[in-house]
């Protein structure tokens, strides 16, 4: 018995040595292989098979960590070979993947990948993606503080240039990896590469790589705002530059990256973690611009001076101009601008809180020079129209002006871009439609062209102050927003109510006040917009609704929509019973014309309204 065990040891000893000899001999011999590869590409080193050679090295260390082949002589000596041939492997295969994805070149990124693939290292170099990306230092050592003059201005927007590069560079190279991952597969396994990369519930690599980049990036432009001086104040003073450079980059990796089939490298989140990041410059810029008009409040100190006052008012002026310009260059045109589908987009967004803050100003320096003589009008007037639409100037200039609103333009521009983009698919072709009948279609935009007419119109009455030139440029509006709505919207004598209160509105805003009592254009106009119209033709101590309530136009015309003529003209009288009592207060007897001829159209204009048509 002891005899039988003894032999049966040592034939599975002997079956071990077997099985030894017989892996060793291959792992020698793909080891051979792998030294032939390698040799027979030293003099020309471009045509080394990396991919081969990598599968080579992976077999030659897979046998060898199987059958636990490492502690023989001979096979130690060979893996030490082996090892030094992996690391030429890898630097030549980073060599080709960096070379492709700096030249955007498929093929070569492709070749690095299989390499890694081959050497079982893929997922371990995806892992690593983004860990030593960043935009770089921003502030730098020994920056200058404030003072420091042009060229280190200048050498700040040049390193934040250079900065904006690289993370396009960055982005774009880890975006085109991922879409070369995502094609291209394992030509013995078939295995997807990008399947190796990626397991389910994992980021793609453009989110890992965008995460640390906003991130850093945010880092720096908090820790650059805090920590100097120099770069908060060229920053601040410069933010629609620097914004502009944030819109450019984030631009040019969607277009970039914009290839059918294949996800893009950023998304909405991104864009507006991008702009967050320099959002404490956003708010220190409006601050500033806010402070240069409000502490200009010497204009008060220097009334009785009057060459002071108008170097003062001047050089408000050209703190509006500035202000103008730049907001006209930090405001976003795009695609995102524009889209009406879904909630506001982070450009909307913006646009909406430049337009606040330009609103804020208007009304602040507004009411500043309200007291002050009809110079300062003459001095603010074209800074102040460069911010807004102003209907009350005065002046030859005006009248002799032939141009719609800049505001109509916009409109015109916005009609046209949503026929162009979205009404053109929807309506039905001449030859598709019924004769006299409507589709879902027509009917919705004819509900819109009217709601556009009505809201024009009564935007329109709330205008004051109106003088002679504005009721020419109005008059201009009215007429371009006809041709508009006709060419773009709908047919507009087809409109009927809106229609005829746009056409009864033109004339009527040029009738003297005692002619507007008996004309027969009342009949053809809510008697709201006519009450609210009759406002600009009264005194400043009549306030309208809108003032007594301290109510923005939005808001005001909002509730407008909630209310029936009866609850508005409530609104009204309250305001005329104000001016009534201010009237008898000081003792006066003599009314405005305005004050009686309101009472008696609002009295029987409201008693009519349940027989006025709807609009």
């Amino acid at each position: 018995m002891i005899l039988f065990n003894q032999k049966t040891i040592q034939l599975s000893n002997l079956h071990r040595t077997n099985q030894a000899l017989q892996h060793t001999t291959r792992a020698l011999r793909l080891s051979k292989k792998l030294r032939d590869v390698i040799s027979a590409s030293e003099s020309e080193p471009e045509k080394l098979d990396l991919a081969k050679a990598a599968q080579l090295h992976c077999e030659v260390l897979t046998i060898c960590d199987e059958f636990d082949l490492r502690g023989i002589d001979v096979v130690d000596e060979e893996l030490n070979c082996v090892k030094e041939t992996g690391e030429k492997l890898r630097s030549e295969a980073m060599k080709v993947l960096e070379r492709g994805m700096e030249g955007l070149n498929q093929a070569e990124v492709g070749t690095g990948l299989q390499v890694f693939y081959n050497l079982r290292e893929l997922k371990a170099i995806s892992t690593s993606g983004g860990g030593g990306f960043g935009p770089g230092g921003i502030r730098g050592s020994g920056t200058p503080q404030i003072g420091g003059g042009a060229k280190a201005r200048e050498a700040l927007w040049q390193r934040m240039g250079n900065c904006m590069d690289r993370l396009h560079s960055i982005v774009v190279a880890v975006w085109h990896l991922q879409r070369v991952l995502s094609k291209k597969r394992d030509p013995f396994t078939h295995v997807l590469l990008l399947d190796e990369v990626i397991k389910d519930g994992d980021p793609m690599l453009t989110d890992r790589v965008w995460e640390a980049l906003v991130k850093a990036f945010a880092s720096q432009m908090k820790s650059a705002f805090t920590a100097s001086s120099f770069v908060k104040e060229i920053f601040t003073m410069g933010y629609p530059k620097l914004f502009s450079l944030i819109e450019n980059l984030l631009e040019r990796i969607s277009r970039d990256t914009d290839v059918k089939g294949v996800l893009p490298a950023i998304t909405l989140e991104v864009k507006e973690q991008m702009v967050a990041a320099i959002e404490i410059f956003q708010t220190s810029f409006l601050a500033l611009c806010l402070s240069r008009l409000t502490d200009l409040e010497e204009v008060e100190a220097v009334q009785l001076d009057g060459p002071l006052t108008l170097l003062v008012l001047r050089e408000i002026d050209k703190v509006l101009l500035l202000l103008a310009e730049r907001t006209e260059y930090q405001m976003s045109a795009g695609h995102e601008a524009r889209r009406i589908t879904g909630p506001a987009t982070a450009e909307q967004v913006k646009n909406f809180a430049l337009c606040q803050h330009l609103q804020e100003i208007h009304m602040r320096t507004s009411s500043m020079i309200a007291g002050l003589p009809f110079i300062a009008v003459d001095v603010l007037s074209p800074s102040l129209g460069a911010i807004y639409d102003n209907f009350g100037a005065y002046g030859i200039d005006a009248a002799m002006d032939n141009n719609a609103s800049p505001y109509m333009e916009d409109l015109q521009r916005c009609i046209l871009h949503f026929r162009t983009e979205f009404l053109s698919r929807l309506l039905p072709s001449e030859r598709a439609t019924i004769a006299g009948t409507e589709t879902i279609c027509t009917q919705l935009v004819r509900s819109m062209a009217s709601r556009v007419l009505i809201f024009f119109i009564r935007h329109a009455s709330l205008v004051r102050p109106l003088s002679e030139s504005g009721k020419l440029r109005m008059a201009r509006d009215m007429a371009e927003l006809e041709l508009t709505i006709g060419q773009s919207l709908f047919p507009v004598e087809q409109l009927g109510p809106p229609y005829r209160a746009l056409r009864a509105f033109r004339p009527l805003i040029f009738l003297e006040t005692s002619q507007l009592g008996g004309s027969p254009l009342l009949q053809d106009l809510p008697p709201s917009v006519i009450l609210h119209h009759l406002y600009t033709r009264g005194p400043d101590e009549l306030e309208s609704p809108l003032q007594r309530n301290r109510l923005t136009p939005l808001q005001y015309s909002l509730w407008l929509d909630s209310q029936g003529e009866d609850q508005i003209w409530k609104g009204i009288k309250a305001t005329l019973d104000d001016y009534a009592a201010k009237i008898r207060s000081r003792g006066d007897k003599e009314f405005s014309p305005v004050y009686p001829l309101m009472h008696q159209l609002g009295s029987s204009l409201t008693e009519n309204a349940a027989v006025s048509p709807k609009y």
